[in-house]
């Protein structure tokens, strides 16, 4: 069964242990700050995620353990729902900038997971000021040394998730050295450390690629994967063993389901229609009702023991009803006016969300209204393509990919040149 180790008394890694213990899953969703906690790790998987992944947990705060609510609010271990069966197969990810924390604070969640990730990927600000995820690239003994203190002291894989570099030769280099470390899955984000926000662009399927081709352990995609159909996309493109979804995923849960195949004269599903259009290669997905999804995500938090940060619902509503709440501006306004205090939602016991399905629920009945105005028409007829995106807009009340458009000046997305020293010594920031 995924998820459980089959023989305690060896250590499966690579292929083995992709295999047998993650049950060669085709469908991952991502490690997010404050977004793949527990109740939205158990909506995905209700909609075909196969292996998630925690948010990012700082190693050295977890390992100190000062900060009292940071362990919990990170990493619940009393209530036996994180890592328990509900939960797995699960990957803990890491960020850090040494070895003893990382190796205190994984021994820590050693029992609770599958796999302890790396992350050598975050490109914002607060990782360059804390030096971790993308901001370490260029250090490559420092990396191995991370990598290679997990490998021979946990009893599970270690696996790590990165960023391209510039060029095809450095990224496969890197790729090669995690692998040698003990990396036992690599996951690769075909965009630079630069890519990030409006400037985001493209990523390079192609280094992908060339990364799966180099090394001899199972290679996840990131980047590009918007639209159920993407997926075949990018791993026919890239020759992965899995694709990762970040954004994708927080808009639509639902991004790696095909669509099912109601009646095409309603409205109100994801189907395709009899006469081709330029939408129907993206629309070959599950696009579920918004609201729909946001009252089944409200109701996982409410049930559960172990809590939900405020921060995290409240994101996750805004993500998923997104293009409803544009329609309706009023609601969005008196949706964001809501506030939940951690005292209140700890003492409520799930009653302080109420007033969040207060808003949904009179959402879904306009909803309601559009729908039957809509009748009789084709999702594709429903569905314009953006002229500046070239993606199709599907209706208001579906799920569906928040899509920015590429920056304006073709230049802005690119990193600057590198240097000789890039990949071996520190560079100046």
């Amino acid at each position: 069964m995924p998820g459980v180790t089959l023989d305690s008394s060896r250590k499966l890694g690579g292929y083995e242990f992709f295999e047998k213990v993650l049950g060669n899953p085709k469908f991952i969703v991502a490690p997010m700050v404050d977004q793949s906690e527990l109740a939205w790790r158990k909506l995905s998987r209700r909609y075909g995620a196969q292996v998630v992944y925690t948010p990012m947990i700082n190693a050295k705060m977890y390992a100190e353990g000062v900060r009292k609510p940071y362990r919990e609010q990170n990493f619940d271990t009393v209530h036996g729902e994180e890592g328990g069966p509900e939960d797995r197969p699960l990957i803990v990810q890491f960020c850090a900038n040494n070895a003893d924390h990382l190796l205190t604070s994984a021994k820590l969640l050693e029992p609770y997971c599958d796999a302890v990730d790396i992350n050598l990927g975050c490109p914002q600000d607060i990782a360059r000021r804390g030096h971790y995820g993308s901001y370490l690239q260029d250090e490559w003994d420092l990396i191995y040394e991370m990598i290679n203190t997990l490998h021979k002291n946990l009893s599970i894989p270690v696996t790590a998730k990165f960023r391209v570099f510039p060029t095809v030769e450095k990224t496969v280099e890197y790729a090669k050295m995690l692998e040698r470390a003990g990396a036992q899955i690599l996951t690769c984000h075909g965009r630079t450390r630069e890519q990030r926000g409006h400037r985001s662009g493209l990523a390079d399927w192609e280094k992908i690629r060339a990364v799966k081709e180099a090394v001899s352990v199972p290679v996840i995609a990131n980047g590009n994967v918007l639209f159920y159909g993407d997926i075949e996309r990018c791993l026919a493109a890239t020759g992965a063993d899995a694709v990762m979804s970040a954004e994708g995923n927080l808009y639509n849960p639902a991004i790696f389901m095909p669509a099912p195949s109601p009646p095409p004269s309603d409205p109100s599903s994801s189907t395709g229609s009899s006469q081709p259009t330029p939408a129907s290669m993206y629309l070959t997905g599950y696009h579920p009702r918004n609201t729909a999804l946001a009252l089944e995500y409200l109701s996982i938090v409410k049930a559960q023991k172990t809590l939900t940060t405020p921060s995290a619902v409240k994101g996750h509503l805004f993500k998923l009803l997104r293009p409803a709440l544009a329609k309706y501006p009023d609601l969005r306004e008196r949706m964001g006016r809501i506030r939940v205090e951690r005292a209140e939602r700890d003492k409520d016991g799930g009653v302080a969300w109420d007033r969040y399905e207060e808003v949904i629920r009179e959402l879904d009945s306009r909803l309601e209204i559009d729908i039957e105005a809509a009748k009789g028409k084709t999702l594709e007829e429903l569905s314009p393509i953006d002229e500046v995106t070239g993606f199709p807009v599907l209706p208001h009340w579906l799920a569906q990919p928040y899509i920015r458009p590429l920056p304006a000046e073709p230049e802005a997305a690119k990193p600057p040149a590198e240097t000789q020293q890039s990949g071996v010594q520190i560079v100046g920031m």
